[in-house]
């Protein structure tokens, strides 16, 4: 069935994209997983190249693109060589970060931070998880204190990608005691402010090439002038950009079990077993057939919510059910893709066995999948 997404112009953008894979991405992956990070070249090279910072306004060094497609091209080229760390972390930078500033700052703020975002010699990071608090943003405890100027952050924060080659950190802070929604303020903090350091550089399961570190606030001074948005209103305003958050989630979950089905076939129908490919086997040829269904059927979703996002329609709720839905697809797809390789899929040469590990924190991270049910659920009862 004819995809019907892309146009002329997204598939000259894939043939940039793919050019910059082939000769920054591949042959540097490996290192970088042994590294636990990609450094700053790639994101150099990429902001160079127009493949990160594609949400920037032009005014602001980037091309000023609200078409969520070209977005989907990037993760498809990286997922097609399993360089999915890199794809998250420059989702992070694209679809949540420069969204967030171009939304929330200030003209003064947009000038200092987004031409160096959008141009990839400035990294920003989210800080929102506590080593006490997942998913409910509510209980978190790093704090704000209001003092002449600005404000006193105390805290920590712990999973946050990029959180060691970051410039600039979006601080989620409880700048009111009393607690309750407006409870909470984003504040920025930046490299080299005192009181501010990094932990450890977390080994983790999957993602190898991607920095995840914990970050301390010991009464950190955070001037007036890097409050992002309203004071009070951070709660409000992370919620508000959530639905394209899960969006990405989802189109990097399309685009990896995408590229992992492909790998499969390519696979069986090389490998032989008792005289034969192992894609001729009936069970294998209707494993195959289920995933690529079940593919089909996820991509048809996922499109309409891009075209929704595109037109400024997508809903909170129609972007749960496409995180939801597409990171359990993701996750079964690649546990099949990888019994069909036989032993050679536990293998870590093999990028099927790395796309195994990354799979799993899609149903994690962006709101748990409990809580995209709940999401759902609510909407369908109507009830709290």
């Amino acid at each position: 069935m004819d995809r019907g997404l892309y146009t002329s112009d997204h598939d000259h953008f894939r043939e940039v994209v793919r050019e910059f894979v082939r000769r920054e991405v591949e042959p540097n992956y490996a290192q970088w997983e042994e590294d636990h990070s990609t450094g700053r070249d790639v994101w150099a090279s990429a902001g160079e190249h127009g493949i990160v910072g594609l949400s920037g306004p032009e005014e602001y060094g980037g091309p000023g693109i609200d078409d969520f497609r070209y977005r989907m091209v990037v993760c498809e080229e990286l997922a097609r060589v399993g360089a999915t760390s890199l794809s998250s972390s420059f989702s992070l930078q694209d679809d949540i970060l420069i969204p967030y500033v171009t939304a929330m700052a200030t003209d003064d703020q947009k000038a200092r931070w987004l031409p160096d975002m959008c141009a990839g010699r400035k990294i920003m990071a989210v800080g929102m998880t506590e080593p006490g608090t997942g998913s409910d943003l509510k209980g978190i405890k790093t704090s704000g204190t209001k003092v002449d100027g600005g404000w006193r952050v105390s805290g920590s924060k712990t999973f946050i990608t990029s959180g060691i080659q970051s410039d600039y950190v979006v601080v989620v802070t409880k700048t009111d005691p009393a607690g309750g929604t407006d409870a909470f303020t984003l504040l920025v903090v930046e490299a080299g402010m005192a009181g501010f350091t990094r932990g450890r550089k977390l080994a983790k399961l999957g993602l190898q090439a991607q920095d995840t570190a914990e970050l301390f606030f010991e009464d950190v001074f955070v001037p007036d002038d890097n409050v992002l948005g309203i004071v009070g209103g951070g709660f409000r305003q992370l919620m508000g950009h959530l639905p394209l958050e899960r969006l990405s989630i989802a189109a990097m979950a399309l685009a990896t079990a995408d590229a992992a089905l492909q790998w499969t076939l390519d696979y069986t129908s090389e490998r032989e077993a008792f005289g034969r490919p192992v894609a001729d086997f009936q069970n294998s040829r209707f494993v195959l057939a289920d995933m690529a269904t079940e593919l089909d059927v996820t991509r048809a979703f996922v499109d309409k919510c891009v075209l929704a996002q595109n037109d400024g329609a997508l809903t909170a709720v129609d972007a749960a059910k496409a995180k939801l839905w597409a990171s359990e697809v993701q996750n079964r797809v690649i546990d099949r893709c990888l019994q069909l390789h036989g032993g050679y899929g536990w293998m870590m040469e093999y990028p099927i066995a790395r796309a195994y590990l990354d799979a799993r924190v899609q149903k994690i991270y962006g709101g748990t999948n409990q809580i995209m049910r709940q999401i759902i659920g609510r909407d369908l009862t109507g009830r709290r």
